[in-house]
């Protein structure tokens, strides 16, 4: 796997119900922009707040808008593992091409029980899976090592790496590089990361900048880091304030105020703040995006 996938945010109206036009709205802006795939109910979804029956919708709906030469990578990840095989199964029959599985969270398993976790995902998937670590949200870290045992088996296509921790990620390319691909899950790391040999991003900026972003990873996929460089440059403050508060609330309070209407944050989330705004504002004008 290599490319621009983008973390989908999940669009609401004002009374917080789901927008389904608006959500085709963006796949088409994402066709139109050339991001490689799309990626459906992560936590740039706001996957914990919506219903079963919304999730199935936000995925079937991803599916049947994407472009021919789009992969989706559908959430299905929790913190059980009968539930989890069970919600892989289903965006399985959905049409996903990939299930996002994240590490466990609250629980805090230790490594055996990563191991074990996605050992059972891994051995009932009809599709292939991209183990998703993000310790800063789920309170674990999946090591290199863990993932060089699970990388054995052929239904684990990558990683989707969001530890922050470079030289963690480096470990993870030496041992792994060779039989898996390695995604970044941090958009202002992403460049630099790319000349270790990670392949590509899941990026919540992509809402934003999904051209761009596409020519940043296009650039470095081809070894070209000069042109690459000038791009990460370019988006770096972008980068940074996207994540000045919980996501999705920048990224949303950002399309917003470019008037793309995407809506609210659901509860537990609350509106950006005033100061956060301020700054996106500067921030999309410095960008010409408003």
């Amino acid at each position: 796997m290599h490319g621009s996938y983008v973390a989908l945010i999940t669009p609401f109206r004002e009374d917080f119900s789901f927008d389904e036009e608006k959500h085709v709205e963006m796949i088409k802006r994402q066709i139109e922009a050339g991001t490689d795939g799309l990626v459906p109910c992560g936590t740039t979804g706001e996957t914990p707040s919506l219903t079963n029956e919304e999730k199935e919708k936000v995925i079937s709906l991803t599916v049947k808008n994407k472009a021919p030469f789009q992969k989706i990578i559908a959430g299905s990840g929790t913190n059980n593992t009968e539930n989890t095989i069970t919600a892989t199964q289903k965006v399985a029959d959905l049409g996903a091409d990939y299930a996002l599985v994240i590490t466990p969270y609250y629980n805090k398993p230790n490594q055996e029980g990563l191991y074990r976790h996605f050992s059972a995902v891994l051995e009932t998937t009809p599709i292939p899976i991209v183990l998703y670590n993000v310790p800063g949200r789920t309170g674990v870290n999946i090591l290199p090592e863990t993932v060089a045992r699970l990388a054995k088996h052929e239904k684990l296509a990558a990683v989707k790496e969001a530890s922050g921790n470079v030289v963690q990620i480096s470990n993870l390319e030496k041992l792994c590089g060779k039989d898996l691909s390695i995604l970044s899950g941090d958009d202002a790391l992403t460049f630099p990361l790319m000349s270790i040999g990670v392949s590509g991003v899941v990026s919540v900026t992509a809402n934003v900048v999904p051209g761009l972003f596409k020519k940043m990873i296009d650039f470095a996929l081809k070894g070209d880091f000069r042109e690459g460089l000038k791009i990460h440059r370019t988006l770096l403050n972008l980068n940074q304030h996207i994540f000045l508060e919980s996501n999705p609330i920048p990224v949303k309070a950002a399309m917003n105020l470019m008037g793309l209407n995407v809506g609210p944050v659901r509860l537990p989330l609350g509106p950006v703040s005033g100061k956060t705004e301020e700054i996106l504002k500067k921030t999309l004008s410095d960008l010409e995006l408003i």
